[in-house]
């Protein structure tokens, strides 16, 4: 079954309304892979207010160690001119980890949204380093879907971040 097509922006959005929107979009990935029995985190990639694509943690899904909310969103924005990434905000429901950072880095990905930072911090001081814009917007629904997440699914969680 073909994903819908990715939302447009409202027009006449604050700055913070237009994060909140994109936010939402990364939001509803993670309870999509939620609702599929994998790890609760979702991410948007939005270059000049249009959203390229959407991602979501699919490593329970595809059986793969990479494929986490971010480079899941990256992979499936397909090849794109530099010049695209370098204008481009990476929004993300949980502060990435070295391997989603490291990917924004690659591409030069200007700025990331964090939903939630909370629970899970890793790269946040890597990426301000190297000149990303890192924004916390310490969102209630995605603070809620990580608790859950850790609650729930304990081993799954470690399994995700590398931990025994």
């Amino acid at each position: 079954m073909p994903e819908a097509p990715l939302p447009t922006l409202p027009p006449g959005l604050s700055d913070e309304e237009q994060d909140r929107f994109f936010l939402g979009l990364a939001v509803e990935q993670a309870r999509i892979g939620w609702e599929e029995g994998g790890v609760p985190i979702g991410a948007a990639l939005v270059h000049d207010g249009r959203v390229l694509a959407v991602g979501r943690n699919r490593r329970v899904q595809m059986g793969s160690s990479i494929r986490h909310g971010e480079t899941d969103c990256i992979e499936r924005a397909g090849r794109q001119p530099a010049s695209v990434y370098r204008h481009s905000v990476l929004y993300t429901t949980l502060s990435p980890c070295y391997m989603c950072a490291g990917t924004a880095l690659l591409y030069d990905v200007p700025r990331i949204v964090i939903g939630e930072n909370r629970s899970f911090q890793a790269s946040e001081d890597l990426l301000r380093s190297h000149g990303v814009q890192v924004d916390v917007l310490d969102d209630p629904e995605c603070i809620e879907l990580m608790r859950r997440m850790i609650a729930e699914r304990p081993a799954l969680w470690n399994e995700d971040i590398g931990e025994e």
